[in-house]
C-alpha cells in the first residue's frame, strides 16, 4: 500500500492563483476611477477570498490558498515592495508565443533588503484566520531568482552579481522569518527563471555570464535563502514555462538543470509543467534524490477547461514512477488559474470541475 501523504506537498495539490471573479475586476475598476476607496476595495476581496477558501476545501484540497486575489501580477506585487525595488511600465510587454503581456515589470532602484511592513504579512495573517486550521494555508511568493532576470539589476548600483546575489538571499532570509512569524508553514517560491535557464532558445546575458555560471548561481540564491529553514516549514519551487491568458512564453525539457538543481536543491517539493509536450519527457527526474523533494507532477492543464483522461493520467504518472517512486509523486495542474489579473481562458465552473477531478484521481492513485 502507497504511503499516505501526511504533509505538504499533498497527493492533489495546486500551484495557487485562481481566477478573479468580476466583483474584484469590477471592484479595482471603480477604485483606479477614484469612485471606492482602498478599503472598500479590499473589502471586495476579502469576501471573495472567504468564499474560494471554502470552495477549495469543498472539493477536497488539503492546502489552500487566497487565489492571489489581491494581486496584479504573480511576481511584481511582491517584489515592488522590497526596499531597493519599484515597479514601472515599460516599452514593451513580454512577448509569449501568441500574444504580448501588459506592461508593467519591476527594476533595482537601490540596495535591496526585506521590507518589515511589507503587505503581504498582514495579508497573510487575515487570509490564516479565514482558513481557521480547516486546511493547510499555502503562501505563494515569487523565487528570489526571479530578480535575476534580465533588465532588472541596475549594475550601477551591482556592478558585481555575487554582491547582489548575497543581499538577494539575505533579504528572502528575512522574508522566510517575517513569513514564519506570521503563521505560514507551506511556502512556495514561484520560478520562471529557473525554467528560463532549462530552454535552449533563451539566451541570457547577451552571453556575458554563461548558462551553467547562472544555473549554479540560481542554485546557490535558493540553498542559501534555506539555509537557516525552520524544520517544520515546507518549501516548494515551482518552475513554469509562462501562462498568460491561456498562452505560453518558451519550451524545452529539464535536462539542462535537473543535474544541479534536481539533485542539490534543498527544497522539499517541486512542482513541474507537465501538461504537454513542451516540457519533455521524465527522464531528468532521475536526478532527484531516492529521499529527497516530493515532485508534484503537472500532467493537468490549467490553461483550459477540458478534463484530462484519467486512465491517461495514471499511465503518465506510472511512466514518472519509473524514475521517482510513487510514494513521493503526487498530482497538480501545470500552473496557476491566473499568474495575472487576466486570468486563463476557462469558468470558474470549470476550474473547480477539473480541482475536484484531481483530488478524486490522486485518491485512485494512491489507494
Amino acid at each position: 500500500m502507497a504511503v499516505t501523504a501526511t504533509k505538504a506537498p499533498f497527493r492533489a495539490d495546486h500551484v495557487g492563483s485562481l481566477l478573479r471573479p468580476e466583483s474584484i475586476h469590477q471592484a479595482r475598476k471603480d477604485f483606479q476611477e477614484g469612485t471606492i476607496s482602498a478599503e472598500q476595495l479590499r473589502e471586495v476581496e476579502t469576501k471573495e477570498i472567504k468564499r474560494i477558501v471554502d470552495k477549495q476545501i469543498e472539493v477536497g484540497l488539503e492546502a489552500v490558498t487566497d487565489g492571489e486575489f489581491r494581486r496584479r501580477f504573480w511576481h511584481t506585487d511582491f517584489l515592488e515592495h522590497l526596499n531597493g525595488v519599484e515597479g514601472y511600465v515599460p516599452d514593451t510587454g513580454f512577448k509569449f508565443n501568441n500574444v504580448e503581456t501588459e506592461k508593467y515589470d519591476v527594476r533595482i532602484t537601490g540596495k535591496v533588503s526585506f521590507n518589515q511592513d511589507h503587505p503581504f504579512i498582514e495579508d497573510f495573517k487575515e487570509f490564516n484566520e479565514i482558513v481557521g486550521g480547516r486546511a493547510v494555508a499555502k503562501q505563494t511568493i515569487p523565487s528570489p531568482n526571479q530578480l535575476f532576470n534580465r533588465g532588472i539589476r541596475d549594475e550601477t548600483i551591482y556592478p558585481d552579481i555575487e554582491e547582489y546575489a548575497q543581499d538577494v538571499i539575505q533579504t528572502y532570509r528575512d522574508a522566510i522569518k517575517a513569513f514564519y512569524d506570521a503563521g505560514v508553514r507551506y511556502l512556495q517560491f514561484d520560478d520562471v527563471y529557473i525554467a528560463g535557464l532549462s530552454s535552449p532558445d533563451i539566451p541570457f546575458n547577451d552571453g556575458v555570464l554563461s548558462r551553467e555560471y547562472l544555473i549554479d548561481l540560481a542554485l546557490r540564491v535558493i540553498n542559501g535563502v534555506l539555509e537557516d529553514k525552520p524544520e517544520d516549514l515546507t518549501v516548494t519551487t515551482h518552475l513554469c514555462r509562462g501562462n498568460y491568458q491561456s498562452d505560453w512564453a518558451f519550451e524545452g525539457s529539464y535536462a539542462l538543470i535537473a543535474p544541479t538543481l534536481f539533485a542539490k536543491e534543498k527544497v522539499n517539493g517541486f512542482f513541474l509543467e507537465y501538461d504537454d509536450e513542451r516540457s519533455g519527457d521524465f527522464k531528468p527526474l532521475e536526478h532527484i534524490p531516492n529521499d529527497g523533494p516530493r515532485v508534484v507532477l503537472g500532467v493537468f492543464t490549467s490553461k483550459t477547461g477540458e478534463l484530462e483522461d484519467k486512465e491517461a493520467i495514471k499511465a503518465r504518472v506510472q511512466d514518472a514512477a519509473n524514475y521517482v517512486p510513487l510514494e513521493n509523486l503526487c498530482i497538480s495542474p501545470q500552473c496557476g488559474f491566473a499568474s495575472t489579473h487576466h486570468g486563463n481562458i476557462l469558468t470558474e465552473e470549470e476550474q473547480w470541475e477539473k480541482l475536484r477531478y484531481i483530488v478524486d484521481t490522486s485518491k485512485e492513485i494512491w489507494k
